[in-house]
Parts: C-alpha cells; structure tokens; sequence
C-alpha cells in the first residue's frame, strides 16, 4: 500500500492589512481591517537538509504578495478575498495544500470579529479553468468545507437555575461556526457571493437572546441553533455560549453543541407526530403541501397586475406557477394596492410577493415566469407600461447574478428604490439580508420611507388591501370594518331561536345592511358555554345554506361570512355565495378544514380557543402558562396561521381572532382587550400587520362589570368595548347591534384613524 505523503507547514500569523472586503460595523462600504493567517502544506525537507531559503517556500515573498493582493485591489466579500488568498498560495507558491482565516474586527459592533476559514489543494486549481475564480472565489464544487465564524459575540441576557441569576442579566459570549453548503447552479453561470448573512444571522439570535430569559444554558444553545437553521436557512452550526461570571476561579463555563438541517427536519416531524404540541386540541395532523425534497432553491417573486381582474390574475399566475409541477408556492405576503410608479398614467396596481421552493435553476425560472405572464395576456408594450400580470424574481437563495446580457439580474436590481415590492416582501422576509446592500428589507423599506418623507412629493399612498368579494376590496387601514351577527339557531347565548325561519332571517340581514353592516356573519351552531356542538353536518348545512342562498338570490351585495369549524358547512357555503370563513377553532377541530380555506380561496378568519363548548371554561382551559393570556394567545395565533399558510392559505386572506370569551375568564377578556396593539400592531409581534376581527358583543365580561344578566342589555357596556377595539387597532368588530355600534364606530375612527 502505498503511504500516504506527509506535509510540513510554513504559517504567517496574524498579518494586518487593509482592503475593502465588505461593509463595516456601521454598514458603510470603507477600507477596514483585515486579519490574515495562511497555514502552507508543503515539505521543508530540502531546505532543512540544506539549511538553504531556495529550496523552500519563503514566508517573506508569500507575506509580500498577500499584501500586494489584498491592498491592490476591492473583494465583493470576506469569502472572495480568502479565496483569491488560497489560489494565490497554492498557484503561484506551489503549496499543495493551503489553509487560511481571514478576519474582519471591525465588521459587527457587539463581537470581537467575523471572519472565514477554508482550505483547497493544488489540484482543485489544476482542474479549474475559469479565469474569474481569483475574483469571484469560487472553485466548483469546493465550498463544503469552507467555515465561516463569529467570534466573542458579547450579549447581555438572563441565564441561570439560582435566584440571583434571575435579578439581574449577565454577559454570555457566543462563538459562531457556520458550514456552507456547496450550491452550484446550471445555465452557464456561477453563483457569485455564497457567503451567509451574518448580519442577518447575528441580528435574529441578539434580538432573541435579550428579550429572553432560559434557566439551563443547554435550551439556550439548543434554541440558538434551532433559530439560526430554521429562520436564517443556515445548513450546518455550531455554537458555543460560555458564562463568564458562572465560576468564580474559572475564566468561565459554557456548552458548544453543533446542529444541521437533518435534525431540524426531525425535530419538526417529532413536533408534528406529537399532534399540536402547542395548541389545545387532540387530534390527527391536518393537511399541508407536500414539498418534493429536490424542491432545494428558496426564491423570493413579486408579482403585480392593474389590468382586468387583478385579484384573479394574480390567483392564476400562483396557481399556473405550482401547476408547472416544479415550484410550491410556501408562503405569500398581503396585497397592496398602490399606484403606478415610473410611468404615472395609468390604473394602481394590485402588488406583492411570494416565497417558492423550486428545483428549476434561474434562467429556467425565469422563462417559466414569462410563459405564464404570455398565457395571461401580458403582451409587448412600453417599458414600465400597464400588464395584467408582472412576475420578478427578486432572490435566488443568496445567490448574487449579473448576465453579461442584462437579461437576468439578481437580487432584483431595483428592489431598494421600490416601495410597492418593499412592503410585501417585508411580511414574508423583513429580516432577510440584501447581498448586494448588506442591508435587510426591513432597513431598506426604513430608509426609503425616511428619504420619501423628505422629498418634495412625499410617500406614495399605499393600501393594504383584503378582496373580500369578486370585484371589491376593502382597504385595512382606512376605516373599521362592522360585522353584523346572524344566528340561525334556537340557542345561541343572545339571540337564540329570533332567526331560525328564512324569511325572518334574509329581513334580519337586510335590517343590518341598512344600518351599516359591511358584512354578515350567518351562524348555524351555537358555540356558547354548554351548548350543544356535536349535532350533524347535515342539520348545520340545513339551516345556513338556504338563508345565504335567499340572500343572493333577492340581490343581497355585502359579503356574506359563514361561521363554522366544519369544512363541509365552509364548502357548501360558499358555493352558496358566501364569501368569507369563520372558523372559532382556527382550523383545527376539522383536519379537512385548512384544505378547504386553501381551495376555496376565500378570506377566513382563524380564532383562539381551547376545548369545545363543554370544556372550554374548565378551570385547565382557563389556566395560562405564567398567567399570560396575552403571550400565550399571540403565540398559538402565529401557529395557526403558519399551520393555515403551510396548508395554502395565501397570507392576504388571512385574519385573526383573539377568541375573547373562549376559553377565557373576564380579567383574561379585558387583558387582551387591553393588548390588542400587543398583539398585531407591535412591530416584534409575529403576528404584526396581520389583520384582526374581535367578537366583544354582549359577552358575558361585560356583564360581570355592569351588572347586567341579560345579554340583550349589554348595548352600553359593548360600546365601551367596541370603542377600546378601535383604539387598539382592531379591523373588523363582530356586533348583534348594529346601528348604536355603527355611530361609536364612526367616532372612534375619527378619533384613531382618520388623522
């Protein structure tokens, strides 16, 4: 067998130089530091025989051209220029192998630097032709065992099992190493900038790490790298947090751990078999797409329309788009409606974005988007000119991409000047790192709106918008949107038994229209506390379906919601005419309910409760972890609304229900009454700029406050909740009476949101 050569090393330790590899610490694009340190795999054995200089590799000329290299000349990143580094030792040095870390101090304000390590081989140069790896830094297929690593990310958090550790935060420092994958990709292109946002990376685990608050420094770690695989798409970590102040005559004690997707994906799935760990319902797991695993590349697409029907143009280039059977569509922002920009003369158009996993590479993603954009009438015109459907690829992964053709630039070269791509792509990527600006969305979208206010023209008006029905939108942040309540049953808490006959019911619905309802929300089942929840679909569809289909027929025009946890009754209603669904289980009681939101394609409204009308003011379902209603309820809200977007829920149809009298005691009822900013407007709240209705009418805490029995008599205790809806940001607001609740409505609007 032949033995297996043995290298010497000749090291360069440390070395300073200056260059432009990258933004520093404040994000400006400055010459900065850099620390280099170059370990040569080569034999010494001439030269150590000989004790001659020539026959070895000179640390001197290797320091001299490193210097002249780096200082000569700008890197697009860190990695680039480690790259250009190694060629350099291992071409024109002949080392056969080379190792080198390169250093940034200055790079990120709270750790002592940033920085990347790699190695390569002579022979990986010897089998590369391209003449653009010196500056792109890239070898073909060698970016496996590249690590790039933060180092003494100093951070102030809670940590600690002893009382005293629970007083007072302490410093924790973290080391970072981060294992990129090698992402090669076809069609005569090589990926530019494979780097890891570490801005992006280390932004997400400070933001996490000092708002909370761990007993064990081992769940500390462990959630570190949970949130660096699952919200930063990292493919392999490891993380080490040390506790200086732990041990008095030690420098510290701390834990590293290291974890990758594989394990993410079982930690997901053993969520999942454990059967909706988080929320209160038993059951079987519910339906969701299915992604195909060669479905690898995670891209962000705008898409736009203000020809024809907008709203259906836009439906149809999603659904072509998964229909190609090579794209799934993951996660989709709210629509805004906004006007045209670059050439003004012409209809607002209807914008957003949406997440994909695709197996296509760029170009043919890109052909695909053009064919469906030519299957919907898109045809040749003026540039920036009206389109019934526009479709963008704004990020491919982190891939950076410029054809010498101009015919496909990635990211998107005008995302930064563009806040009608802006503000969608910030519901589903806020935090997500621009590889080109070194800034997230979320700054870019801030800095514009800075510069826009500063200008001569101001900030374009732009509307959040939901299509509540064909041909008709409502607008989220123009007025309060009054639901009117329609309970066909004989035993509903406050009405029960008044609209159980049809001709009484339509009369009923129209009486609400002309006090100024802006929807009706027709319930067959009564939820209250006791009632009985478990009587046939049949009886439920008997009863909602022909009140709905009377009210279409005899030329009712609001929308229609159906309030109901039974896909089946969801189904049949909107075939009836209804518009939007009402569900108080949030998808859960019915597995088959989320693939019915998903298919019909209509708003819905997803609440929170526990237990059913039986069980739900049971003292265990009346019990929250630390007596928070207010966390807990935010946190099994975002679940559902990710279980509904996972299902196919498109993100704009999506609104959501604080569930006040479900599962709730009165103080829990005015607590979250006195979050509701809390819990959708807060700009850290994962459900922020989600939409919400509340259902306050009549209840029973208001009852308790007022000292008035019947439910029918809470007229003047609603309004005061109807007004504490408002100021808390509340869109829409559930009512039986209509008229009195419409005035408070309108002065409370004029208070909050008419400014």
């Amino acid at each position: 067998m032949e033995e297996k050569k043995r290298y010497d090393k000749i090291l360069i330790k440390n070395l300073v130089l200056k260059n432009v590899a990258g933004v520093e610490a404040w994000q400006r694009l400055k010459s900065q530091p850099v620390i280099i340190s170059v370990e040569l795999y080569t034999d010494i054995s001439a030269a150590g025989n000989t004790d001659h200089v020539t026959n070895t590799i000179h640390y001197g000329h290797v320091t001299k051209a490193i210097t002249t290299l780096v200082e000569s000349r700008t890197f697009k990143s860190l990695e680039a220029l480690a790259h250009a580094v190694v060629k350099l030792c291992c071409v024109q040095f002949g080392a056969a192998r080379t190792q080198v870390t390169v250093e940034q101090p200055k790079a990120l304000l709270h750790a002592a630097a940033s920085g990347v390590k790699l190695m390569r081989a002579i022979e990986d140069y010897r089998q590369s032709s391209a003449d653009e790896e010196m500056t792109t830094g890239q070898v073909s297929g060698l970016g496996v065992a590249d690590e790039i690593f933060v180092r003494d990310l100093r951070l102030h958090t809670i940590v600690g099992v002893n009382p005293w550790e629970r007083e007072e935060k302490q410093v924790v420092v973290i080391n970072l190493k981060i294992y990129p994958s090698s992402l090669p990709y076809g069609g005569g292109h090589s990926e530019k900038n494979t780097s890891y946002n570490l801005r992006t990376i280390v932004r997400t685990l400070t933001r996490h790490v000092e708002a909370s608050g761990y007993k064990t420094i081992e769940a500390f770690a462990i959630t570190l790298a949970r949130l660096a695989l699952e919200k930063c798409h990292v493919n392999k970590i490891s993380i080490r947090v040390e506790k200086p102040s732990a041990i008095l005559f030690a420098d510290c004690s701390g834990i590293e751990v290291t974890r990758d997707r594989i394990w993410l994906r079982q930690m997901i799935e053993e969520e999942q078999r454990a059967g909706q760990r988080y929320i209160h319902y038993a059951g079987k797991l519910h339906y969701s797409k299915e992604i195909p695993a060669h479905y690898t590349q995670t891209v962000y697409i705008a898409f736009g329309s203000n020809m024809g029907d907008r709203v259906k143009n836009i439906k149809m280039a999603l659904d072509m788009l998964e229909r190609e059977g090579k794209s799934i569509v993951l996660d989709t922002s709210s629509l805004y409606e906004t006007p045209a920009m670059y050439y003004t003369e012409q209809p607002a158009f209807l914008n957003g974005a949406c997440k994909i996993a695709t197996c296509l590479e760029p170009y043919a993603l890109l052909d695909t988007l053009k064919e469906i954009e030519h299957t919907l009438g898109r045809l040749p015109t003026f540039r920036n000119g009206p389109r019934p459907i526009d479709l963008d690829i704004l990020f491919y992964n982190n891939l950076v991409l410029d054809d010498d053709e101009g015919r496909l630039i990635i990211p998107h070269k005008s995302i930064q000047e563009r806040e009608f791509v802006l503000w969608p792509l910030c519901d589903i990527a806020r935090d997500m790192e621009h590889p080109r600006l070194f800034k997230t969305n979320g700054q870019l979208l801030s800095q514009l709106l800075k510069a826009a206010e500063e200008s001569e023209e101001g900030r374009a008006e732009i509307k959040k918008v939901i299509p509540i029905q064909e041909n008709q939108l409502w607008y989220w942040d123009k007025r309060t949107y009054i639901m009117g309540i329609l309970n066909v049953t004989p035993d509903s808490f406050s009405d029960g038994g008044k609209h159980v006959d049809v001709d009484t019911a339509v009369a009923a619905a129209f009486r609400m229209k002309e006090e100024g309802a802006d929807i009706i929300d027709i319930g067959g089942m009564s939820t209250r506390p006791g009632a009985d929840d478990s009587f046939p679909e049949e009886e439920e569809i008997r009863r909602v379906i022909p009140v709905i289909s009377r009210l279409r027929e005899a030329g009712f025009d609001l929308p229609i919601s159906i309030d109901t946890f039974r896909a089946s009754v969801a189904q049949a209603a909107i075939e009836a005419g209804a518009n939007l669904i009402n569900d108080i289980s949030g998808g859960v009681r019915d597995p088959n309910m989320l693939k019915t939101m998903a298919e019909c394609n209509v708003p819905v409204c997803l609440m929170h409760m526990r237990g059913d009308a039986h069980t739900m003011m049971s003292k265990e379902n009346t019990t929250y972890e630390n007596d928070d209603v207010v966390d807990e309820v935010s946190h099994v809200l975002h679940l559902l609304v990710e279980r509904a977007i996972a299902a196919g829920v498109h993100r704009w149809n999506i609104i959501i229900d604080p569930g006040i009298g479900f599962a709730k005691t009165a103080d829990q009822d005015f607590d979250l009454l006195r979050h509701l900013t809390d819990i959708s407007q807060a700009q850290d709240s994962p459900l922020h700029a989600l939409p919400s209705l509340v259902g306050i009418s009549r209840k029973k805490f208001i009852g308790r406050v007022t000292g008035v029995e019947k439910a029918e008599r809470r007229t003047f205790g609603t309004a005061g909740a109807v007004a504490a809806c408002v100021a808390g940001g509340a869109n829409i607001i559930r009512v039986h009476d209509v008229r009195p609740m419409w005035e408070v409505i309108q002065v409370c609007d004029s208070i909050w949101k008419k400014k």
